[in-house]
């Protein structure tokens, strides 16, 4: 998905950090209700892919970053569209405000009043309202800071070794899928996960599939969310190619894929975040319908 070269971002809605050292590990709970699957349900890969780890080398060095791009801040660096068009740390802050602007108005379909999660760029190892946490987690949603975080250098392994497409709308649907958890929080939904609940039908793979469709609901409307100090969208229309490389990144992240990977067999009983298949659906259901009342999977039969 490119964006509209003249539209203006807003890096207010974006940090940087850079990692330091690790204090207790991540925690559940954090004082928003029960739910030990907290950190589990919302890091998009679950624990099959936590075990295996990214590696510190994954992890794109932000303590390099003025060497790298001339001292500039994120101000400096990301200023329009085209900057996010051949930029990653760009291209997160435009998908960032593309989402702020399309849920300000969009969680009202779902009875709740938003307000902006926090977005950090980041590395390493690094302290959250949930515990410590690293890059070798992947993206994740913090409930208990309603902090999204984000190393770009994930999206590389996304898909050198995971097999996701190369067009952009694979790294924002990583993003608007973090975004999702954040509308489940507002919502209450994301207290649903139970402890050891897990399957292809499980509350901890309706948590993921509903953030699944809640990306493909922004994606929907992306190209209608319009910057207001433009007031031209700032993504263009959607191409096949585009919803093609969406669905390779969903399906990258299946649950049967990544065991496959890592275990060389499947075991549908330890799913925590669905199938490839059943990521894939729920996406494309919420692009289809573009409505985010379409993604209540917990009240879905079946998923």
């Amino acid at each position: 998905m490119t964006f509209n070269p003249g539209s203006q971002l807003d890096t207010s809605q974006v940090s940087r950090r850079s990692g330091g050292g690790m204090g207790g590990p991540i925690k559940v709970g954090g004082g928003i209700g029960s739910i030990a699957v907290l950190i589990l349900g919302v890091i998009l890969f679950g624990p099959g892919f936590i075990n295996q780890g990214l590696g510190e080398g994954s992890s794109y060095d932000y303590s390099q970053v003025g060497e790298q791009d001339g001292g500039q801040s994120l101000a400096e660096q990301c200023q329009t569209g085209e900057d996010a068009n051949r930029n990653i740390e760009c291209r997160v802050v435009g998908t960032v405000n593309s989402l702020n602007t399309y849920w300000d108005g969009g969680a009202s379909r779902l009875g709740v009043r938003y307000h902006r999660p926090e977005v950090v760029l980041t590395s390493g190892s690094w302290q959250t309202g949930c515990g410590a946490a690293s890059s070798a987690m992947g993206p994740f949603y913090c409930p208990a800071d309603e902090t999204a975080y984000f190393d770009v250098g994930f999206f590389d392994q996304l898909r050198s070794q995971y097999g996701a497409g190369q067009g952009p709308l694979a790294e924002e649907y990583v993003i608007a899928h973090e975004f999702g958890h954040h509308i489940q929080r507002l919502t209450g939904d994301i207290n649903r996960a139970q402890q050891g609940d897990t399957g292809p039908q499980s509350s901890a793979v309706r948590l993921e599939l509903q953030a699944d469709c809640y990306a493909g609901v922004w994606a929907s409307n992306a190209s209608k969310t319009k910057d207001s100090g433009t007031g031209q969208p700032y993504l263009q229309p959607l191409t096949a190619a585009d919803i093609r490389s969406a669905v390779s990144a969903a399906e990258a992240v299946g649950d049967d894929r990544i065991q496959e990977k890592a275990q060389g067999r499947v075991t549908p009983e330890n799913f925590t975040h669905g199938s490839s298949e059943q990521r894939e659906t729920w996406f494309m259901r919420g692009y289809e319908d573009g409505d985010p009342a379409a993604c209540d999977t917990f009240s879905a039969g079946r998923i």
